[in-house]
């Protein structure tokens, strides 16, 4: 599993990426008895998924994720050749549609949220980010004078930019004025330090004691840095505006079943009810592929105003 850790590390995957293989390939590894997965080998790939799919009866996306996870281990911690696998059976992805909010809907569910919770649902909906693109905002990634967010590093390690609404733009000024003070008292502790992407915390020493890179929403607390014993302070937990927006579903009487990702759907397919070209809304999103994007047309085709052939009786 160290190896599993290392190897991660070394191709740059996320987090999550490395503790979903982790996940997976204990797993596999209990699956088959606690066997050494060279002496498994590769044969006892698909019997495990096929596990997942028949036994299980896990999500489509679940199965890819063991998929990938098992084929990581064997291909690029093991150096096992897998070739070809025969009888995989493989769950069917359901074609579904993302649950989108009206404007109005998203009007009074942010109407009763207050604080930062409330600035950071509005810079979801207002920039179509990801809760955790939101959560991982530095301060130098804001342009209030371009009107622009930066992001970086996001899904697949990807950069790209997105709009700054102009309507956010005096509240996250006077955000960061409390993020600056509480920045101040920090560093007068002889603290102050934020946790730096790879390596750039031995290239640039002091980098991590400016503002410039303090989280744009902080965590109240500070951890300790086991490698330098640096008292570090991370950004907030995505938990603070997914309870928020729980609360405020409910207080504002949306039946919907909803997420606070609901806000980036949401963002998209108001644009394109807007008038923006699909093009310009894959940028904003930061998708890959334009399919990935395309299927907010069909969510903006089922939310137009149709006539019903009964209001024509």
């Amino acid at each position: 599993m160290d190896r599993v850790s290392q190897v991660c590390r070394r191709r740059h995957l996320s987090r999550r990426t490395e503790d979903a293989y982790r996940y997976w390939i204990r797993r596999y590894i209990y699956f088959h008895a606690k066997r050494h997965p060279v002496e498994v080998g590769a044969a006892g790939i698909t019997p495990f998924v096929n596990f997942l799919a028949c036994e299980q009866r896990v999500a489509a996306s679940t199965q890819s994720q063991a998929l990938n996870a098992v084929l990581f281990l064997y291909r690029e911690v093991l150096d096992v050749d897998v070739g070809h696998l025969d009888g995989l059976r493989r769950v069917q992805r359901p074609a579904r549609l993302p649950t989108v909010l009206t404007v109005g809907e998203v009007r009074d569910v942010l109407a009763q949220m207050s604080g930062t919770p409330r600035l950071m649902a509005e810079l979801l909906y207002g920039a179509g980010l990801r809760v955790s693109e939101a959560m991982s905002l530095r301060v130098k990634d804001l342009d209030m004078q371009a009107g622009t967010i930066h992001i970086r590093s996001g899904k697949g390690s990807k950069d790209r930019t997105s709009v700054l609404p102009q309507r956010l733009r005096a509240p996250l000024q006077q955000h960061l004025l409390r993020v600056a003070a509480l920045h101040k008292r920090d560093l007068a502790r002889s603290r102050g330090f934020a946790p730096l992407p790879d390596a750039l915390h031995r290239k640039y020493p002091n980098a991590s004691r400016s503002l410039a890179w303090q989280f744009v929403f902080p965590s109240k607390t500070q951890r300790a840095c086991p490698e330098t014993a640096r008292w570090l302070r991370w950004h907030a937990s995505e938990t603070t505006v997914q309870r928020a927006f729980r609360t405020a579903l409910v207080a504002a009487r949306v039946v919907k079943h909803a997420s606070v990702h609901t806000l980036r759907h949401s963002f998209a397919t108001h644009l394109l009810a807007d008038g923006t070209d699909i093009r310009t809304i894959q940028l904003l999103l930061g998708h890959r592929s334009l399919k990935t994007t395309m299927i907010y047309t069909h969510v903006h085709q089922a939310i137009r105003t149709t006539i019903s052939p009964l209001d024509r009786l």
